[in-house]
């Protein structure tokens, strides 16, 4: 059974930051696509930044240059590094994980609040 567990949400102060994991188990991940989706309330689920079996990687614009998706092969995990922080950031931030040829998994999603 595949179980993706997210950790590192919170509360922080505008600028801030904070460091989200995520942790997959269950199966074999190596080939596999992993990202961060994110989705605020009223809004539709939107692609933060993906990063793939080889180390590339890919963000939103709105993140570039403020968050970082890194990956341990050995670990299954994904990070997702979130610096200077704003307002609009907030959201309920999800990880997924996608092998190739196949659906995606996700996980259960972790709140992240940006606000003094």
């Amino acid at each position: 059974q595949v179980q993706l567990v997210e950790s590192g949400g919170g509360l922080v102060q505008p600028g801030g930051s904070v460091r989200l994991s995520c942790a997959a188990s269950g199966k074999s991940f190596g080939a596999s696509t992993m990202g961060w989706y994110r989705q605020a309330p009223g809004k539709q689920r939107a692609l933060v930044a993906t990063v793939t079996s080889i180390g590339t990687t890919n963000y939103a614009d709105t993140v570039k240059d403020r968050f970082t998706i890194s990956r341990d092969n050995a670990k299954n995990t994904v990070y997702l590094q979130m610096n200077s922080l704003k307002p609009e950031d907030t959201a309920v931030y999800y990880c997924y994980v996608r092998n190739p040829f196949s659906n995606p998994y996700w996980g259960q999603g972790t709140q992240v609040t940006v606000s003094s």
